[in-house]
């Protein structure tokens, strides 16, 4: 199947959406990750999200910290729990298989669809997972990419996992390899409003040839910035909400919850 055969439409004129990432859960609810119980981060970020009136959850990868499929079991019972089952969409990070995401998401009700769609705005969840740590988007998931924009006047948002630009930090080993060519590709139509990562674990932004680039903070722990060795911070979760508006503006905003 295509990689953007599966297009959910929304009905609402202006979209909001939420960004979760990085939420490196456990087979078991009680695993940590640098002394971060992830799964009760996860659990506070969901419950928080409960009480915004969202359109759909997109869920940026790295799901898994042991690589286990019970801990895709837990991130999908905590997001049914939480009643968030319908709005959630995702797409994988370097530490995520896809075929056990659709093994397992679909017996808990969510979706693949990876393009979603309103009167006025495509959203676009791309595949950045290559065979190794960092990112690699494929010749043929570029040119299905080129094809959705190629074939849409709509404005358009793109959401990866790993970061196309350097952000001066331990990660940028793993960064997406070939992130320049896609920047290239998405700076050639007007518009193309963004393009949102994970995989970083803080808060990022720059803007690129007239489309703005977001990164959101995981929602276990942080990664210090500005610095070559791999420290990290326990600042709490956080997520981003983007809201996307008729006319192609975008706003967008870190909503931190600070160990609440």
């Amino acid at each position: 199947m295509a990689w953007f055969e599966q297009k959910a439409q929304i009905e609402s004129n202006q979209l909001t959406l939420i960004h979760i990432t990085d939420s490196h859960v456990f087979a078991n609810h009680e695993g940590e990750y640098f002394n971060v119980n992830t799964a009760n981060y996860l659990n506070k970020t969901l419950e928080r999200i409960t009480s915004i009136d969202c359109d759909a959850i997109i869920f940026g990868g790295d799901l898994t910290q042991d690589h286990s499929e019970e801990s895709y079991h837990l991130f999908a019972q905590l997001v049914v729990d939480a009643g968030l089952a319908d709005k959630l969409f995702w797409l994988p990070g370097n530490h995520d298989e896809l075929d056990v995401y659709n093994r397992v998401f679909s017996q808990y009700g969510i979706g693949s669809c990876k393009l979603l769609q309103n009167s006025h705005w495509q959203v676009l969840l791309a595949n950045s997972k290559g065979p190794t740590p960092a990112g690699l988007i494929c010749e043929t998931h570029f040119t299905e990419i080129a094809s959705e924009l190629n074939n849409s006047e709509k404005f358009t948002l793109v959401f990866t996992h790993h970061h196309p630009i350097a952000i001066n930090g331990y990660l940028d080993k793993h960064i997406l390899e070939n992130g320049d060519e896609l920047l290239s590709l998405l700076s050639h139509h007007s518009y193309v409003k963004g393009l949102v990562h994970g995989h970083v674990h803080n808060e990022y932004s720059w803007l690129f040839d007239g489309f703005a680039v977001f990164a959101t903070p995981a929602t276990s722990i942080q990664f210090e910035k500005n610095t070559s060795d791999w420290q990290q911070v326990d600042l709490g979760p956080a997520f981003r909400v983007i809201r996307l508006q008729q006319n192609g503006s975008l706003s967008t905003q870190v909503v931190w919850l600070n160990n609440a």
